[in-house]
């Protein structure tokens, strides 16, 4: 049962990330390789304010969603936003944040080295298991993580269907030259689209300790997670980035725990390698993702908000 419970926890955080990742890939074609790091900067944000104001991370998260939500604002307009205008190539883009991503990774590392400094605590590794508790028979993160993640959906669902800001949103998904044509002020959509990725990472990154330890170089670990969640479920698809989340956060998690029992403790350290597997079964039979089988064709959330 704890397994499975992990498991969902687990899903529940990567959705947020694919989502994330899904939603600035569809309004501006950059694939960002620094989504794993802005979600392990919205776990410091609750690391510093539980050592400095002894903050529940629980009661951390809107800071973190707003501090996010600021990062992912500023990667775009200092780093991509001058890039997108003098029409980089996407490749040179996608480069850009992987650069964002060294960067990010340095700048948490000296980080939490002051702030170990600072508070005589240990913050280079850290956990937030321990400072967990039962709620229903069942531990409050999955109830938690599971909150956020419905929030989220039936947000995203009113934001797209019932304000005039969403459907131009939705316009600017579907095809952004012709919504810039018919009014729509599509450099606002991008930032909000960023906002909103950073907001998520952040979220998920504040929550993500209390399933596993945290180190600065977490992000590089599970941007690889990140990104076969969102190429399995359909890279131009929220609705993809959904299933694609739980499909490849519960396989992750079971079969190497499976595995584990067969051959040893030591597989828990080649998870990935389900992620990359699934990923590359994906790209060769299906490399729309599972939001481009036929059988999703004639969903109207899933064509909504694809590319």
């Amino acid at each position: 049962m704890a397994v499975l419970e992990g498991a969902l926890v687990y899903s529940n955080l990567l959705v947020l990330l694919a989502i994330g990742l899904t939603i600035t890939y569809i309004t501006t074609g950059v694939p960002n390789f620094a989504q794993g790091s802005m979600a392990v900067f919205g776990a410091y944000i609750s690391l510093t304010l539980l050592v400095l104001f002894d903050l529940h991370p629980y009661y951390s998260l809107p800071v973190s969603f707003l501090l996010g939500g600021a990062l992912g604002i500023a990667i775009y307009t200092v780093v991509l936003k001058p890039m997108i205008r003098k029409e980089a190539m996407v490749v040179t883009l996608m480069i850009a944040t992987l650069a964002v991503d060294l960067i990010l990774l340095g700048a948490l590392g000296a980080y939490s080295d002051t702030l170990a400094q600072f508070t005589q605590k240990g913050t280079k590794k850290f956990i937030f298991t321990p400072l967990d508790f039962k709620l229903a028979g069942m531990d409050a993160i999955l109830l938690v993580s599971s909150l956020v993640i419905l929030l989220l959906l039936l947000s995203l669902f009113l934001l797209l269907y019932k304000t005039k800001f969403g459907i131009a949103l939705r316009a600017s998904m579907e095809n952004p030259a012709l919504a810039e044509i018919m009014g729509v002020n599509v450099e606002h959509t991008r930032l909000f689209s960023w906002f909103l990725s950073g907001s998520l990472a952040a979220v998920a990154g504040s929550l993500l300790p209390f399933r596993q330890e945290i180190v600065p170089a977490t992000g590089a670990i599970i941007i690889v997670s990140i990104f076969a969640a969102s190429i399995v479920g359909g890279l131009g698809s929220i609705y993809g980035a959904l299933i694609g989340g739980f499909f490849i956060g519960m396989s992750e998690s079971l079969v190497t725990f499976y595995l584990s029992k067969q051959l040893g403790a030591g597989v828990l350290l080649y998870s990935k390698v389900v992620s990359l597997l699934l990923l590359i079964l994906a790209l060769i039979l299906s490399p729309k993702g599972i939001a481009g089988l036929k059988i999703w064709r004639h969903n109207r959330w899933r064509r909504s908000t694809s590319s």
